[in-house]
């Protein structure tokens, strides 16, 4: 019994040291203890509220990107705008050189073609420098552009005919590969009205641009109407001596004018295919897709349109010699002598109609007489070349200077992508890239 009792006062001594021990633990200060836990905790917490923070200022960027966005936007627009004004203007530069700057050369060319005694044919340029150089020494440079008033009246006319016509009528003033045969035949129809109206002021037109300035009145701007509609009412019988008349002259002109007219349309239709698949290898062979295809489509136009003129010219042009000749004849005419481009000669011919003129030109003058001036005809069209050329390399360099600015799309001009990435990854703290 004495030694249960001793057992148990033993176990209270021993309860009471444990925890004397504790309590002096618990109420020394504490040392040596380990924050580094702490300070990962309280950096996370910082780092989450600046990544709340840079949420925030994400708005901010984003209305930012958006300003440059719609700047961006804004220059691609005035690049389009850029790139039609230059189109529009190489297409005004074809036509003022066909039909202005090409006027010089059909005054040689017209000259030399109605001059049936003349010695030297010209038929390459070569021959035809030293008349054109004495010519401007005598009379000056405006010799060359007489009657571009009364050709560009034709011209004008010939399309306000053919307006009429269509109005009137319903025929068709164009035709494409979609025009019935029907159609097809009526815009024919409508063609030949045309070109038979027209004859007698066009020969009233050749005459302006033939005749000698030093030997002949100056003619009045309208006077290509009156001579023309005289000429027209003169239907059987001419005014003028050896003047053929009106129905002889409108038989081959619209003949001529037709299959003229006809052959045209396929060339240009074959060039024009030409052109469009050369084009399209091009842009298969470039790493990139062009970016001035309406520049690009439109200089294969002209050049086929180009290609379409000389081709058709070249195989017409002594059918044309024999139509002038007979559309000068009786009208008293005095030409440039271009043999010297000094002296002035008259044109004094007796043709009773195409077929005499051809036979008599060949008989007198042989083959190589149905195409003179054709020096004249080459440099029309290796001055019309040149522009051309200049005009596409002047177009080319404003063309690469607009390629040559940021590329219009925003995601890889400002990297947005990227940007999102780089903000996320820098302002995401590492608690919130644990949970992820």
């Amino acid at each position: 019994m004495n030694r249960f009792v001793e057992a148990e006062e033993y176990n209270k001594l021993v309860e009471d040291e444990l925890v004397e021990n504790v309590l002096q633990t618990i109420s020394k200060p504490v040392k040596n203890v380990d924050y580094s836990m702490g300070k990962c905790i309280v950096q996370n917490i910082n780092a989450d509220q600046d990544a709340i923070r840079n949420m925030h200022s994400f708005d901010d960027l984003s209305l930012q990107l958006g300003k440059k966005a719609e700047e961006k936007f804004d220059i691609a627009e005035e690049e389009i705008m850029i790139r039609n004004y230059l189109a529009v203007g190489v297409q005004w530069i074809s036509l003022v050189t066909e039909n202005l700057l090409s006027h010089p050369f059909i005054v040689l060319r017209r000259q030399c073609q109605v001059f049936n005694t003349s010695n030297r044919y010209h038929m390459h340029p070569l021959t035809l420098l030293p008349s054109i150089l004495n010519l401007q020494r005598r009379q000056g440079v405006a010799t060359l552009w007489k009657g571009v008033g009364s050709c560009l009246l034709v011209r004008g006319m010939t399309l306000a005919i053919d307006d009429i016509i269509s109005k009137f009528t319903g025929w068709p003033k164009e035709v494409n590969s979609k025009t019935t045969l029907k159609r097809f035949g009526q815009h024919i129809l409508l063609k030949c009205l045309s070109i038979g109206l027209v004859v007698p002021f066009h020969s009233a037109s050749l005459v302006e641009t033939v005749q000698s300035d030093i030997a002949s009145e100056k003619p009045g701007l309208f006077d290509v109407f009156r001579e023309g509609s005289l000429r027209f009412l003169y239907w059987s019988s001419p005014q003028k001596g050896r003047m053929l008349p009106a129905w002889a002259l409108i038989g081959p002109c619209v003949s001529l004018g037709i299959i003229k007219y006809l052959f045209s349309l396929v060339i240009r239709g074959l060039s024009s295919r030409i052109m469009r698949r050369r084009l399209t290898v091009l842009r298969k062979k470039r790493t990139e897709k062009i970016s001035d295809d309406v520049l690009e489509n439109q200089n294969a136009e002209i050049y086929a349109n180009l290609i379409t003129i000389i081709t058709t010219e070249v195989i017409f042009y002594p059918f044309e010699t024999v139509l002038h000749r007979l559309q000068l004849q009786g009208t008293r005419t005095i030409i440039d002598n271009l043999d010297n481009g000094y002296a002035v000669v008259p044109i004094l011919t007796n043709y009773q109609g195409a077929i005499d003129c051809y036979q008599s030109t060949i008989f007198s003058e042989g083959f190589c007489g149905l195409y003179k001036g054709f020096g004249a005809m080459m440099l029309q069209f290796i001055s019309h070349l040149a522009v051309l050329k200049l005009s596409k390399w002047i177009v080319s360099k404003i063309s690469e200077t607009l390629t040559n600015r940021p590329s219009s799309r925003i995601i890889h001009y400002y990297n947005i992508d990227n940007i999102v990435c780089n903000s996320s990854s820098s302002s995401m703290s590492p608690s919130l890239t644990s949970f992820a």
